[in-house]
């Protein structure tokens, strides 16, 4: 079966999105061979990623806003664009943008409804895209993915879709997250001047990842702890204001390392350094830091909201992210209590090795058949 998988937001790197095309893609090659062509709209500083570099594939060169714009045109219109592709018999959106196709079947992964649930926490262009472009899309695609029931119920929620066009397939940690040799972490922690002890968050900055609460809890905690710092891995979205008034605020500009990128090479043993990792947003579609953390190796503290605290399960210990003072209670328990730390590494271990992403491969690839064989 000729399956074609859309690797646009791999090829621009688009962090959590582009890690979610590059697994599956990948992946889905391997059980596969032969069976899957790639697809990707190449921006300014597009780049294959290794492991999709000889998969076949085919590719246009159009800026991100007016391909957005075209694809969502020839959408109301009614014109196909199947002459893009080498006649697949299932076409994979991986990012929330489905090219129309009449003649080929088509899977949408909707990751999120973070511009339907929190539109605040949107740049006004893309909460206007978004909120005009994807009930046309979920309507169009003969099959959706969901990476947790968290985001399938918001979505039967948001547009009325019936539970059985929805599939859940979850992520995973790539297999590079791992625990790491002392040595390594030893030497990663002096690259990026890291402390002993420090609590760190993965992830673009972003008015959801709720990072000013947390930059407020750590003031707190560091009453009793002056020396703790954290850590805030990941470049600077959009809407950062809050997080840096943050810092300003509660006076914890010598507290908050910022190593900008860092390469994949270096990040597990980030993770594994670190006393505790923490993901305090306010909502996700999934919440890939909490498996990242666990396969390396880090006691969790999340959220308990949305998909994170399904995720996480009973592998980590779980906070109302809207509350400073649950935060800060949950965070101190973990920085004072080595055994639970050590408690709670093994359980992220066994949490973690639920997921991988050849299952996730398998799963997909039985939805690709199954949508296939509806032709």
């Amino acid at each position: 079966m000729r399956v074609t998988i859309d690797v646009s937001p791999a090829v621009n790197g688009k962090a959590g999105l582009g890690r979610y095309a590059a697994s599956l893609a990948a992946a889905g090659a391997r059980l596969h061979p032969g069976d899957v062509h790639l697809f990707a709209n190449l921006t300014a500083n597009a780049e294959w990623p290794p492991d999709l570099a000889r998969l076949p594939r085919t590719a246009v060169r159009v800026g991100y806003k007016p391909w957005r714009m075209a694809v969502w045109v020839a959408q109301v219109t009614g014109i196909g664009w199947d002459r893009l592709l080498p006649s697949p018999q299932v076409f994979h959106a991986t990012e929330h943008l489905l090219i129309p196709l009449r003649h080929t079947r088509t899977v949408l992964t909707v990751h999120d409804l973070i511009y339907k649930l929190f539109p605040e926490h949107q740049k006004k262009l893309n909460y206007w895209y978004l909120n005009m472009a994807m009930p046309l899309y979920v309507r169009r695609a003969d099959h959706i993915i969901t990476v947790s029931e968290s985001s399938k119920r918001d979505l039967m929620a948001a547009y009325g879709t019936p539970a059985e066009k929805i599939s859940v397939v979850y992520e995973a940690a790539a297999p590079h997250f791992r625990p790491q040799p002392p040595e390594k972490v030893e030497a990663v922690r002096a690259r990026y001047g890291l402390p002993e002890r420090y609590l760190l968050t993965v992830g673009v900055i972003e008015p959801r990842k709720n990072l000013a609460r947390l930059v407020e809890a750590l003031s707190i905690l560091r009453r009793d702890e002056p020396g703790l710092r954290l850590a805030v891995v990941g470049p600077d979205g959009w809407l950062t204001g809050s997080f840096y008034q943050a810092i300003e605020r509660f006076g914890q500009q010598d507290a908050i390392i910022r190593p900008g990128y860092i390469p994949d090479d270096d990040l597990p043993a980030v993770y594994a350094g670190a006393t505790v990792s923490v993901l305090a947003s306010i909502y996700e579609g999934f919440g890939l830091p909490v498996l990242e953390a666990m396969a390396c190796g880090a006691p969790v503290a999340c959220s308990r909201t949305s998909s994170i605290g399904e995720i996480a399960g009973s592998a980590a210990l779980t906070f109302d992210p809207e509350s400073v003072e649950d935060m800060v209670g949950v965070l101190k328990r973990l920085l004072d209590d080595a055994n639970l730390r050590d408690d709670l590494r093994q359980r992220g271990f066994e949490r973690a090795a639920e997921f991988s992403w050849e299952r996730a491969a398998r799963e997909t690839w039985a939805i690709y058949e199954r949508v296939a064989r509806n032709t």
